[in-house]
């Protein structure tokens, strides 16, 4: 029989509304995942790498289904400042960087890299935490960088095909470094020949002859298997390769303030277990070194090394804030 009261219509319309209703209950709120492309210089097994899964993990434990972290590994994407391009460019989201490759855009970075000026990584740590780290911050954001937090990658050392133990013995070598002033008048003051190279094209040119030594931490040392076409490292520790975990600023600015939250801690996060992981990983790499016929060297008379360093803090001292703020950094 066919419902035709005032009733039984309000009831079959309550149903319709209901029934249609129903699926949208069970809709979540953001149906699509933001795409968040991360760019790793090294592998699967390298703390550049696991940093990011374990942001990844803590971002989708907060905020399940909102991001999908695509993690591309192994310099895929180009080494740091070919990366730090295309996240001001907003084809990459995020990635990890030296303060090295970042000082082209904020020169006063270079006060993390002056050789010789930090004792160990907590004296780094408390450079970072206070004044000055506080106005690199602003710096890199006004750059287009937003920095989750940061890091230190490890001690630079020596990296050479021959035995080197005194700054003379690096007169006329062609040294590749990374390509900034700074670092290019550290090893002019050795009378070492700089050569610029991005650090995904260093194997090759060390292999074939562009460069015959380097500087990197004993971490990507072995990642990058560099022990096979340099295999003395000499343990100068001259410059603290401080970095930060970072965002690009236009992906930044397109979050909602509760993400930015989440993405903030859990980089932040990130940094103190990726600065947890540098420490096993180096003890790990040398242990690799040394069974890959890898050479460590005690480095001799430091005097004469820190003198040469110490030429860059005076050629420097304008650009990162004058010689009271690395006075500053050094009492620190």
């Amino acid at each position: 029989m066919a419902c035709l009261d005032r009733r039984c219509f309000l009831t079959s319309a309550a149903a319709l509304v209901s029934g249609l209703a129903a699926p949208a209950l069970v809709r979540p709120a953001h149906a699509r995942a933001t795409m968040v492309t991360i760019a790793s210089l090294l592998g699967e097994d390298k703390p550049e790498t696991k940093i990011w899964r374990r942001i990844a993990d803590t971002v989708e434990a907060r905020l399940p289904g909102r991001f999908r972290f695509n993690i591309v590994a192994n310099g895929a994407l180009g080494g740091e400042k070919e990366v730090a391009e295309s996240v001001r460019l907003g084809a990459v989201q995020a990635s990890l960087s030296t303060m090295s490759s970042l000082s082209g855009w904020v020169p006063q970075a270079q006060i993390l890299d002056l050789p010789f000026l930090y004792r160990d990584a907590a004296h780094v740590r408390r450079v970072v935490a206070g004044g000055i780290g506080m106005d690199l911050k602003q710096k890199l954001a006004e750059q287009g960088f937003i920095v989750g937090g940061f890091i230190d990658y490890g001690a630079r050392h020596l990296l050479t095909k021959q035995p080197v133990t005194r700054p003379l013995q690096m007169r006329g070598v062609k040294i590749r470094v990374i390509q900034g002033p700074l670092h290019q008048k550290l090893w002019s003051a050795f009378d070492a020949v700089p050569v610029g190279i991005p650090i995904t094209e260093t194997y090759n040119a060390l292999s074939t002859g562009v460069a015959d030594a380097m500087d990197l931490t004993k971490s990507a040392y072995a990642g990058f298997k560099l022990y096979e076409v340099v295999p003395f490292l000499t343990e100068t520790g001259h410059i603290r390769a401080s970095g930060v975990v970072y965002f690009g600023g236009g992906f930044w600015s397109g979050l909602s303030e509760e993400e930015k939250s989440v993405l903030g801690a859990a980089a932040s996060e990130g940094a103190e277990y990726f600065n947890r992981l540098i420490v096993d990983d180096e003890a790990a790499s040398m242990q690799q070194v040394e069974a890959s016929g890898g050479t460590v060297l005690v480095p001799e008379l430091p005097e004469t090394w820190l003198e040469g360093a110490q030429t860059v803090w005076r050629d420097f001292a304008d650009v990162v804030g004058g010689m009271e703020n690395i006075k500053a950094a050094q009492g620190a």
